[in-house]
């Protein structure tokens, strides 16, 4: 057999070696692209501590390799994605009958969603847009105007970044809102409710409603049957029901605490069966709403075991209320929402007989004490030092039950001398601040007024916070009384940085007038903390720029007269703004102006960017001693 042969392809030379490899032309040696990341960090670190992962052309510098290599790689991704089918174009958004923002105010809102993100400081005269922005949004809703579709974009972001935002800024942007909300994952809160107003459409039927609710998100569910609960509490209770076995407990717990909305005596079979619940948080919260019901069997029930243990002691001479708190918590204790084990430092008979009295209608106490009122009551003597632990748990009852003769009883005269041991006995848990919640806002504005007289502004930071705004008097000018008291006694001026912010935002605009005369740098006292003077006159400047800004901001969004401007978004910005437009994919334009508002101060100094002037009134001396304040 004769041998076959394959023939062998032709073979190329092989190049002659060199000694610098470098030498090869680049156009025959392609090299991979650098990773993303690695341009990206060598943008952020610069090209002079890092060297660019790409080729440099000769006569080409490291950074403009870099950006060139960055376009390449940009359009190399957008060119890999395959082609799509279009996407179906969305529904037209919804109208928006409102009446549109006076074009000032218009002006204001930008500002202030611009200067959101800047981060106020405590230090300079300039008042904190931030801190405005709220009360600013409030405002707005009371005239029931619609924000500019350029400023939706911002104004979701804004309520993205802060939730107390979100009521008033949700009310504001309106139904546009929503539309837009669809279009971008980063704005789905709105959708959800969370933090919004809790509202029916009026076009929900049942069914549509039993739809949302079997089949939404939890915190769509929550926010439906907050709504549905606000509109019909009954219905609201039967939908709950009707998956009630199937939920878990921690939704379970939410949703009971949605039923506090619209409680009643109707509520209390479903909250009867919610105490033999499986989860100790479901039972302990159903027994909290079953005790402020005073009819509810719960509420008797433990008003017999905590009157079992207070009352008066017939033995003594004087009224005395004696205390025998319970030996043992029975598991009817347990079911009626009593938790067996206290927590740490605190007695079991002790932590037992709290949460009965606290459960206890107040009510059935005057019976239990001889027909005598709260006051009367309260100020009766507690024998074998029991009057910390029992007055600890009126305390809470009485908050919890929201009486008004309760909490006025115990918190007692705000100025007599002994109000001051009171606020914090040893071993106290009350709180006088959740007490003062419970009274009217005219009286409890007194109180706290009394208060800051008679002890001073350092107990009293948490109780400004509960009082209505803006302060009425006595209480605006019991905190400005006591601020320049502060001040004249060389006090540490950065510890009333927190009552400073609160009064600007809290105190009547008509004040500033009165401050004015505080702007000054005072003489400081022996012994003060060094340049005290200095930061008290820069903080009561703020003060006062701050307060006339916020009158300035009132006045712009007052309605302007029929014919006049109406704030409209096709009016073109004034020679006053300057503004950028960034165009969105939804079609929404956003935008950032800044304007100069007029002001009848008389003061020298320019607060930037906020349309107000502050600083020491013109002629004043820079130093000066302290005079009395103007009525």
């Amino acid at each position: 057999m004769t041998p076959t042969t394959t023939p062998t392809p032709p073979t190329t030379p092989a190049a002659p070696a060199t000694s610098n490899a470098s030498s090869a032309p680049s156009s025959l040696t392609p090299t991979a692209p650098a990773p993303w990341a690695d341009l990206v960090s060598a943008a952020l670190l610069g090209t002079e501590r890092r060297t660019p992962p790409v080729a440099v052309r000769s006569g080409q510098g490291g950074a403009a390799a870099l950006l060139d290599a960055a376009a390449v790689s940009t359009v190399r991704r957008r060119a890999a994605l395959r082609p799509a089918p279009a996407g179906e174009r969305p529904a037209a958004a919804p109208a928006d009958l409102r009446p549109p923002l006076p074009s000032a105010a218009r002006r204001r809102l930008s500002l202030l969603l611009a200067d959101r993100g800047a981060g106020g400081s405590r230090r300079g005269t300039a008042p904190d847009l931030t801190e405005l922005l709220p009360q600013w949004l409030a405002a707005a809703g009371e005239y029931g105007y619609r924000a500019p579709e350029a400023l939706l974009p911002a104004l979701l972001d804004a309520a993205r970044a802060r939730t107390d935002l979100r009521p008033a800024a949700l009310a504001l942007a309106g139904p546009r809102a929503l539309w837009l909300s669809r279009l971008n994952d980063e704005w789905k809160f709105a959708l959800r409710g969370v933090g919004g107003p809790a509202e029916l459409s009026g076009d929900d039927n049942p069914e549509g409603v039993r739809r949302r609710w079997e089949e939404g998100l939890f915190a769509e569910r929550v926010a439906l049957l907050t709504a549905l609960r606000r509109q019909d509490p009954q219905a609201g209770l039967a939908l709950l029901a009707t998956t009630w076995p199937t939920e878990r407990a921690e939704d379970r717990l939410m949703f009971l605490d949605s039923l506090r909305e619209g409680l009643s005596g109707t509520d209390e079979p479903f909250l009867e069966q919610a105490l033999s619940d499986r989860s100790r948080n479901v039972r302990a919260t159903a027994a909290e709403l079953l005790s402020t019901l005073p009819g509810s069997a719960l509420a008797d029930r433990m008003a017999q075991r905590a009157h079992t243990c207070v009352g008066l002691d017939r033995t003594a001479g004087a009224p005395v209320i004696a205390v025998e708190a319970p030996h043992e918590c029975d598991a009817g204790m347990q079911r009626d929402g009593v938790a067996p084990k206290p927590p740490s430092g605190r007695g079991e008979r002790s932590w037992w007989l709290g949460q009965l009295v606290e459960a206890t209608p107040l009510d059935g106490w005057h019976a239990r004490f001889g027909g005598r009122d709260a006051a009367e009551i309260v100020a009766l003597p507690v024998g074998d030092d029991w009057r910390t632990e029992l007055h600890d748990a009126w305390c809470r009852a009485a908050v919890r039950q929201r009486n008004a003769d309760w909490a006025r009883a115990l918190l007692g005269a705000p100025g007599a001398p002994s109000q001051a041991a009171e606020v914090a006995p040893a071993g106290s848990s009350r709180d006088l601040t959740k007490l003062l919640t419970v009274l009217p806002g005219a009286e409890r504005a007194w109180w706290v007024a009394e208060f800051i007289a008679a002890h001073g502004l350092s107990e009293a930071f948490r109780m400004l916070g509960v009082c209505a705004v803006p302060w009425a008097e006595p209480l605006g000018g019991a905190v400005v009384d006591a601020l320049d008291i502060a001040r004249d006694a060389g006090s540490y001026p950065w510890s009333f940085s927190g009552v400073m912010g609160l009064a600007e935002r809290c105190l009547d605009p008509a004040a500033a007038g009165r401050l004015e005369m505080l702007t000054a740098v005072t003489d400081e006292p022996e012994g003060a903390s060094p340049g005290a003077g200095g930061y008290w006159s820069e903080a009561f400047q703020r003060l006062v720029g701050t307060l006339r800004l916020r009158a300035t901001m009132h006045a712009e969004l007052t309605p302007p007269p029929t014919g006049h401007d109406s704030g409209g978004e096709s009016e073109s910005a004034g020679p006053a703004d300057t503004g950028t437009s960034t165009g969105t994919d939804t079609g929404t334009s956003t935008s950032t102006s800044t304007s100069t508002s007029t002001s009848t101060s008389t003061c020298t100094d320019t607060g930037p960017d906020t349309g107000i002037t502050t600083g020491t009134p013109a002629g004043a001396p820079r130093r000066a001693t302290r005079q009395p304040l103007a009525p």
